[in-house]
């Protein structure tokens, strides 16, 4: 018999999780989540994850009952999350990738639980805009539920609303951070849904208002233009190596990967990989490509002239330590210790 306690007790927020044409790193990512781990925050946020890959233990055949009670209306789907690429080759049939078991394709079944949920949430870059395998001749036919790059569209089309009222929400990312993911998720449980929330990539704006500039550590380098020359060494990476975290769209410097991690803390330069299409750079990732020796990609919100202008100055006015340590590997002249007067 049921009680009372448990009749009035409000009824779980239902997950589902697919993997489509994709490597699986956001997965990977979002087992990372700590303080608290991943399970305690679904749990702290009164979601029920009907099914995951990687945390699931039913078999194929359950697996399969569920998808069916979901399009009969005999399981309530509120949030759809799709990670990895729509692969609809060949030639549009999508039987590049079948879900096992079904004999069916995955765009198939996508389409089938969108249609069905309250929220679809492409997790990645692959799902939110085809991402890797969209790359180059994209013999898969790869796209993302509903972009194809920068164009709106993808496997849904660009007329998409869920049953919740809003199109699809793109947590791009390769990967993702966990907490993009869970804040995300916490944001769709507890508040009014909004647009407003979303920027013009249906990115959530909790992160994607931010530039991966914010917090680096060779910020200093950059003010003054002090570039590194060469992988390993500590001065700005934007004007030789390829770095775009002055127009990149994520807090990876503000909101550390597993508490104190980034591309550009580890010396990597910022591929921007939560853009459309960041996968075909036309250009080698870690070289900046010029144009009469000023980089073609500037910095959001800053026109050209003022660029060329206030490199000079800051070139001109670059101190010695910087210059010296920008090319070096190790931190070799310290700043100066300045002894108060009187």
């Amino acid at each position: 018999m049921t009680s009372i306690t448990e009749t009035l007790k409000p009824a779980k927020t239902t997950l589902l999780w697919l993997q489509s044409g994709g490597c699986g790193g956001c997965s990977m990512s979002l087992l990372c989540a700590e303080s608290p781990d991943l399970v305690s925050t679904l749990d702290l946020m009164g979601i029920e994850l009907l099914w995951h890959p990687s945390l699931s233990e039913a078999c194929n055949q359950e697996f399969q009952q569920l998808l069916q009670d979901i399009l009969d209306d005999q399981q309530r789907l509120d949030l759809l999350c799709i990670e990895g690429a729509m692969l609809q080759g060949p030639q549009g049939s999508g039987r590049f990738h079948i879900l096992g078991g079904t004999g069916k394709p995955m765009i198939h079944w996508v389409r089938e639980l969108a249609s069905k949920a309250q929220q679809v949430i492409a997790v990645g870059s692959c799902a939110a805009f085809g991402g890797i395998g969209s790359g180059e001749d994209n013999v898969t036919e790869a796209t993302g539920l509903q972009f194809e790059g920068e164009h709106s569209g993808g496997l849904l089309g660009r007329d998409f609303i869920s049953a919740g009222g809003l199109p699809v929400i793109n947590i791009s990312g390769c990967p993702t951070h966990p907490n993009w993911v869970t804040e995300t998720l916490m944001q769709l449980v507890a508040m009014p849904v909004d647009q407003a929330n979303y920027d013009l990539f249906q990115r959530p704006k909790h992160y994607a208002e931010q530039l991966v500039h914010h917090g680096c550590p060779r910020n200093e380098y950059y003010e003054y233009k002090a570039s590194a020359e060469a992988h390993g060494q500590l001065g700005c990476m934007m004007e030789h190596l390829g770095c775009m975290g002055t127009q990149a769209h994520a807090d990876c410097n503000t909101r550390l990967w597993n508490g104190e991690g980034s591309c550009t803390r580890g010396g990597y330069a910022c591929i921007n990989c939560t853009a459309p299409e960041f996968e075909s750079p036309r250009h080698h990732f870690q070289q900046t490509p010029k144009l009469a020796g000023i980089p073609i990609g500037l910095p959001t919100d800053m026109p050209k002239a003022w660029f060329v202008a206030l490199a000079s100055l800051s070139k001109a006015a670059t101190p010695a330590r910087l210059k010296d340590n920008a090319v070096s590997e190790l931190k070799i002249v310290p700043p100066t210790i300045h002894k108060k007067r009187g």
